[in-house]
């Protein structure tokens, strides 16, 4: 048998690990390329929210440069039951719904809240997704049905740029509007903002971070998207798909110039340069069918960022990955409501220390904070 590539082991190795994904034990056993870094919760992560507040599916969480974490949720998802200090007459002595954007410090404080329904005539129906730029600007964006926009905002919720059109959009290679854009991260250095874009199309975009203007699109593999026809349902062990699935989930910009993008649907990270040229692929838990194993990612803070967290909001877990090579060295969290456990992770954020800070959507609802215990490699 001739020499398998090491795509092609990354591949294998999924496909073997796909038929045991709740049996951490066979994961840890694989021959690690780098030193898995060891989690435990923080069950009192974030504090009591003031103001009587609750939050609905919690979207999206970033980190900023003083490691204060953002939060954006979805207020409109909150059930009578959990709003029901709003209802007329009140229904009970809790809650009513947080602003979109809560701001916390790094001890679970509330520091400032603001967003939500009316703060813009764009803001979205349906938030996803938030990142806070090198200058402290704050970008959300929104998957729901005519969210076709990304909005900036400044650090205290002052407007200031739109990306797209509500309610319009015009496929994969629209070089002025979106399609549910997902996820957002801002390259401080060439002042480009890079698009997971997302639900409706299947691309990464990258527009100027101050004017908007469009500079360049990809699609998987680099190549320009096909036009947006349905797509065959995902089948685990077929030849990888020649094109993103929707959602094009996240995208995430290492240190060293490389651009990760999740293809949930698809079971796989792709990364590329910054110029969109395609340098290779990773396939993670590929018998993860239904909404897929990648739906965020991020990088352990060490001077290599040798490790790549991966949450799984299928298998409601956060895979760690050597980052080089692609292999499963570890995991942490599994299905369920306590503290440590996930329904449905949605996003992830990593702090200058390695903490991970995670989010909750369909009906987990809540934000929380893995503190890590281990070293960070030097």
């Amino acid at each position: 048998m001739p020499p398998i590539s090491a795509p092609g082991r990354i591949r294998l190795m999924a496909l073997a690990l796909a038929g045991g994904l709740l049996a951490a034990p066979p994961l840890l056993a694989q021959a690690p390329t780098a030193a898995a870094p060891v989690y435990q919760v923080d069950p009192h992560w974030p504090k009591t929210l003031p103001n009587n507040w609750g939050i609905g599916q919690a979207a999206g969480v970033a980190v900023d440069g003083r490691d204060h974490v953002w939060v954006v949720h979805r207020p409109r998802t909150m059930t009578e039951d959990e709003r029901g200090a709003t209802l007329s007459p009140p229904r009970s002595e809790c809650c009513v719904p947080a602003p979109s954007v809560i701001e916390f410090d790094p001890d679970g404080n509330v520091v400032q809240a603001w967003g939500g329904p009316g703060h813009h005539p764009s803001w979205p129906a349906n938030e996803h997704g938030i990142y806070v730029d090198g200058a402290d600007n704050v970008w959300v964006g929104g998957n729901g049905a005519s969210d076709h926009v990304l909005l900036k905002f400044t650090r205290e919720g002052r407007f200031l740029l739109q990306a797209g059109v509500t309610g319009e959009t015009g496929g994969s290679n629209d070089t002025r509007r979106l399609g549910r854009p997902a996820d957002i991260e801002v390259d401080t250095a060439t002042n480009e903002v890079f698009v997971a874009d997302g639900y409706q199309n299947r691309r990464v975009v990258v527009f100027d971070a101050t004017t908007g203007a469009y500079i360049r699109h990809w699609g998987a593999y680099g190549r320009t998207p096909p036009p947006d026809a349905p797509l065959a349902p995902y089948v685990a062990g077929q030849a990888p798909s020649p094109s993103f699935a929707n959602p094009v989930h996240c995208v995430r910009l290492a240190r060293d110039g490389l651009v990760y993008v999740c293809d949930r649907g698809n079971d796989r990270i792709q990364v590329f340069r910054r110029d969109g040229t395609f340098v290779r692929e990773f396939f993670v838990a590929t018998g993860t069918l239904g909404s897929g194993s990648v739906w965020d990612i991020d990088f352990l803070p060490d001077a290599a960022q040798s490790v790549l967290l991966t949450a799984d909001g299928s298998n409601n877990t956060v895979w760690l990955l050597a980052r080089q090579g692609g292999e499963i060295i570890g995991r942490f969290g599994r299905s369920g409501r306590n503290a440590g456990e996930f329904h449905w992770v949605h996003n992830m954020a990593v702090d200058s220390r390695g903490n991970v800070f995670t989010t909750e959507v369909d009906t987990g609802k809540r934000a929380q904070r893995f503190r890590l215990v281990s070293q960070l490699p030097r």
